[in-house]
């Protein structure tokens, strides 16, 4: 890793940005998740859950951290 590199380190319950679709589950680029559970076996993941305006779980996933990024 470069000087000018780094790596974002998540927390539980961090708010972060979808930043690719994923359509087989109803998710678009710009939605906004929760992570949930992080996973550090077998390979790094974050179980992120998605919620509608009125707090209903759109779909809840497994993604790599290079599927999202932290909300500002």
């Amino acid at each position: 890793m470069s000087s000018k590199e780094y790596k974002v380190v998540y927390s539980l319950f961090d708010v972060v940005v979808l930043i690719e679709d994923i359509p087989e589950e109803g998710l678009r680029a710009g939605m906004k998740g929760a992570i949930i559970e992080i996973y550090s076996q077998p390979v790094e993941g974050y179980e992120i859950e998605f919620c509608d305006e009125q707090g209903r779980t759109v779909s809840q996933l497994a993604l790599s951290s290079n599927q999202f990024q932290l909300y500002k």
